[in-house]
């Protein structure tokens, strides 16, 4: 669609594809690649859903009156998320369950080697930017290996070790089967930042 002037409002869906011209009729299917054929002065707005990606806009507008507009479509809600969904837990003991990924599954950042830093931040423990997530809930890293083979308490608890080729993740799933849950684990720096 066409907006006021020669501006372009770009449509983004879930059920889209890359390949389309990014109407609302035949959107397309990435924020990124909306990102990367909007001008400043477009709109790009996203339909429903849970976007699983990074978004690097590769520009941004030149004035207030010429930006690069992102939104929702009106009254519906869009997810955009560093995580993915993680299956093929094999249960160790008790409520701890083992997954391994190799390590060309998180491409050139693997947040389970990346420590939380920063001048605003004190991190004793050594905690990493990955993290478990089960139904949607943040399950807290231990520093220690053999924390996660104790009895379950008030919150779950995961560790990770990456080696040179795979990065194991232990975890505690309380009285249930992950791979029958909704399990995930963070696999991105970043959602929507800029790299210039």
């Amino acid at each position: 669609m066409v907006l006021s002037g020669r501006a372009t409002e770009f449509h983004v869906a879930v059920n889209g594809s890359d390949a389309d011209a990014g109407s609302a009729k035949a959107p397309f299917r990435t924020i990124q690649h909306a990102a990367n054929v909007a001008q400043p002065g477009d709109v790009i707005t996203v339909d429903a859903g849970v976007y699983r990606e990074r978004i690097n806009p590769p520009r941004g507008g030149t004035s207030d009156k010429k930006r690069i507009i992102y939104q929702a479509a009106p009254g519906q809600k869009v997810v955009i998320t560093g995580s993915e969904p993680m299956r093929g837990w094999l249960k160790v003991t008790n409520d701890t369950w083992k997954v391994t990924i190799p390590n060309s599954y998180f491409g050139t950042f693997n947040p389970y080697t990346n420590r939380i830093h920063g001048d605003w931040c004190s991190n004793p423990r050594g905690f990493h930017t990955g993290a478990v997530y089960l139904n949607g809930d943040w399950l807290m890293e231990t520093p220690k290996f053999e924390d996660v083979f104790q009895e379950t308490g008030r919150s779950p608890l995961w560790f990770g070790e990456v080696t040179n080729g795979a990065t194991s993740l232990w975890a505690q799933f309380p009285g249930v089967n992950p791979n029958e849950q909704s399990v995930e684990i963070n696999v991105r720096q970043t959602v929507f930042t800029p790299s210039k």
